[in-house]
């Protein structure tokens, strides 16, 4: 092999070596990733199953239902839709009733989401804004949230 062939083919491992690590790292951060949908489109369909994701909208005024346990049921909305959510653990300080969450999870067979994480909002003038967005285009937004009253 002549010195060139060499520093081809060492140029050819190389740029393998990257796509391979390239390739290994994207695949490593697709499976990671948690998208955002709000009722409406889990509703229509359009959130994935069989994989985590987020979704987010206030909790509906008088869903909250505690079982046994640590067992909690309740409905997101955004104003349209609503979808129904079961969460086992120690829910938020802040979480009540017309509050605006996220919740992290995935959609069972029987069309109810089973979230893993509950995130509530810090104050009154929070909202996270993947949230507050999908609130203002039903025209659900609660008066209280400043920020999305431009």
């Amino acid at each position: 092999m002549t010195p060139r062939q060499r520093r081809m083919a060492l140029v050819g491992l190389m740029l393998a070596g990257v796509a391979g690590a390239a390739f290994l790292g994207l695949t490593a951060f697709q499976k990671n990733l948690l998208y955002f949908y709000t009722p409406s489109q889990v509703s229509a369909g359009e959130a994935p199953k069989g994989y985590p994701f987020r979704v987010g909208g206030l909790v509906v005024k008088d869903s909250v239902k505690r079982s046994e346990g640590v067992t909690v049921r309740f409905e997101v909305t955004d104003g349209p839709a609503t979808v129904p959510v079961v969460y086992t653990g120690i829910l938020p300080d802040l979480f009540r009733e017309g509050q605006g969450i996220i919740s992290i999870g995935q959609m069972n067979d029987q069309g109810v989401f089973v979230a893993s994480e509950v995130l509530a909002k810090h104050d009154e003038n929070y909202m996270p804004p993947e949230v507050g967005d999908a609130l203002k285009k039903s025209g659900q937004l609660p008066t209280s949230y400043k920020d999305y009253q431009k």
